[in-house]
């Protein structure tokens, strides 16, 4: 079972696939698009399990694979490793007219991208995502990014992928803690555009998670088709693709608060700072509170983290999570967008919410 899903952004529209055993088929997507030698952009943890299967097939499909080999982390994405990285798609030849293989998980794909996106002023690259959370989402779209001390995804650029190949068998290999956090940003789809999703997702998501390869794939294809739908009307993020950050202002206060670490991996601090927007939501009268519970619920169902009492070690305080959200990209003209709900399936942005508002559900 597969699944075909354009991205339609004029001549920038590629397809994303999604699919039980591609990776093996990865060549035979690829040559169409490449030539000669194709940097194969991964990282130490993801190499020893699918580097060669890809390498095969590009070899098969008479295209010569180029390995690189990135240190694994959340870490990778800094300004020196983009210059290393950077210094070896030089060396390996590669021209305007070549393409770059992003093999692995966000990290991988978000910092592939960028060098690819400033390569000699912009060279192809294809996403083959290997993790949950970038199946459904950092994978698609075309944000690319690296870190720095005053936060994430702070400097990057907007460079669509040629093509994006979502081997659904590859997330089987995670972790349950990785699975779990990745599932985050699907929970995130129907909670912020599609309560039908949400419903299916409540009946069907663990065995998805499990054993069902054909409710996988729907999953992560319905999840893609979300997203493609809102790239298409709003690429760059001036109107509705702004939805898509559901409960990430929280979120990515929370990864700066606890350091980028192992004590809240990505989907963790999505799963919280969802709960945390809906709380906020029904605070403030747009939102009844028995969808929040409803969504604590479900996510909890999933072994994910819903409180900030959830995180191990000593909990982020208010004043430190508001320090963290002053600045967030999402920061215009002084104002902090968040995105909030009128219910399930029903989120909307909004610049206009009191801080004493937001301090209180830190509280």
């Amino acid at each position: 079972m597969s699944e075909r899903i354009p991205v339609a952004l004029g001549e920038r529209s590629y397809t994303i696939h999604v699919g039980s055993g591609l990776l093996a088929r990865a060549g035979e997507f690829l040559a169409p698009l490449a030539r000669g030698v194709v940097p194969v952009v991964t990282d130490a943890h993801v190499a020893p399990l699918y580097l060669e299967s890809c390498a095969a097939s590009l070899r098969q499909a008479g295209l010569t694979p180029a390995p690189v080999v990135l240190d694994p982390g959340e870490s990778t994405k800094s300004f020196s490793n983009l210059e290393r990285l950077l210094d070896i798609l030089l060396d390996s030849g590669i021209d305007r007219g070549g393409l770059i293989v992003a093999l692995g998980g966000g990290v991988t794909g978000d910092i592939t991208g960028f060098a690819a996106g400033v390569l000699k002023r912009g060279v192809a690259y294809a996403q083959v995502p290997t993790t949950l959370l970038a199946q459904v989402d950092s994978s698609v779209g075309g944000k690319t990014a690296i870190n720095t001390r005053q936060g994430k995804n702070l400097v990057g650029l907007f460079h669509q992928p040629a093509i994006v190949i979502a081997d659904t068998d590859l997330p089987c290999s995670l972790r349950r803690r990785e699975l779990a956090a990745g599932y985050a940003e699907v929970a995130k789809y129907g909670a912020l555009g599609d309560a039908r999703f949400f419903s299916w997702l409540e009946e069907n998501a663990r065995d998805a998670l499990a054993d069902d390869p054909e409710k996988r794939v729907y999953m992560v294809a319905h999840s893609c088709r979300m997203k493609a739908e809102i790239v298409g009307r709003d690429e760059r993020e001036s109107g509705d693709r702004a939805l898509l950050n559901l409960g990430h202002t929280f979120a990515h206060a929370l990864e700066a608060a606890t350091g980028y670490s192992e004590r809240l991996l990505h989907g963790e601090a999505v799963a919280i700072g969802m709960v945390l927007a809906f709380r906020l939501s029904a605070n403030l009268g747009f939102s009844p509170v028995s969808d929040v519970e409803r969504l604590r619920k479900h996510l909890e169902d999933i072994s994910l983290p819903v409180d900030l009492a959830d995180i191990p070690g000593e909990r982020p305080g208010p004043e430190t999570m508001l320090g963290h959200m002053t600045h967030d990209k999402k920061m215009k003209n002084g104002r902090l967008a968040f995105v909030l709900v009128r219910g399930l399936g029903q989120a909307f942005v909004s610049d206009d919410v009191p801080i004493d508002a937001v301090r209180a559900v830190l509280e």
